[in-house]
């Protein structure tokens, strides 16, 4: 039984994570901005704002001391309605940085003590291939940008926390049909999740710093 902790735990794959891993026999803490937007009662339920300094050491604080074997960052959003290259919404580009990229950069540092104290822990963070060099495409280039930023912290994560033995991955979920996928998505939120769960499973000290999509296919960044 591990202890595993999910940001944006409130809906969408986050949620249905916390089900799953739940489902299996797991301790599971589910963050999210506010806990009236909890709904199912199921998990531990902690407020967490990641674009909050203050927010995030308060979660720190109060699970001081207590290991945990799992953390995956999944909080993020889509960014602004207006966000292509030539016609841009510079705060809420900022806005869409701060919460997809500092954010769980900010939650990770507060929580390396407790991560330490687990054994062979893990860190994830929710992407998207979307984010990867090897692709051209344009539209929601706020999104994508973070999605590139994030990616590139979190493999400086791995590089960084490889001698504590804390494995570090990017995650693409793939197009899922979840409020940020929309209903034309093409994969179930529960098979995503699933195929999240399994690439975790496999997830080692052997394969820190890598990108994968749910599938299990290793992507290029």
């Amino acid at each position: 039984m591990a202890t595993i902790l999910i940001t944006g735990a409130n809906r969408g794959i986050g949620l249905e994570l916390a089900w799953q891993y739940t489902a299996a026999g797991h301790d599971v803490i589910r963050c999210m901005r506010g806990t009236d937007k909890a709904g199912e009662a199921i998990g531990e339920v902690h407020p967490l704002d990641v674009t909050d300094d203050a927010s995030v050491a308060a979660l720190a604080q109060t699970l001081a001391g207590r290991p945990i074997d799992l953390v995956i960052a999944n909080a993020g959003v889509i960014g602004p309605d207006m966000q292509s290259s030539t016609q841009m919404d510079f705060p809420g580009f900022l806005a869409t940085l701060d919460t997809n990229v500092l954010g769980p950069l900010r939650v990770v540092q507060a929580l390396l003590p407790n991560l330490r104290a687990a054994h062979q822990a893990r860190i994830a963070v929710v992407s998207s291939k979307m984010g990867s060099f090897a692709s051209a495409q344009s539209g929601s280039v706020a999104y994508r940008a973070s999605k590139a930023a994030v990616n590139k912290v979190f493999q400086c994560l791995a590089t960084d926390l490889k001698a504590d033995g804390i494995a570090v991955v990017a995650l693409h979920p793939g197009w899922v049909r979840t409020d940020m996928g929309g209903s034309g998505a093409d994969i179930a939120v529960e098979d995503s999740a699933a195929g999240i769960r399994a690439v975790l499973e496999g997830l080692d000290i052997e394969r820190t710093g890598r990108f994968y999509a749910y599938d299990g296919e290793e992507l290029h960044w």
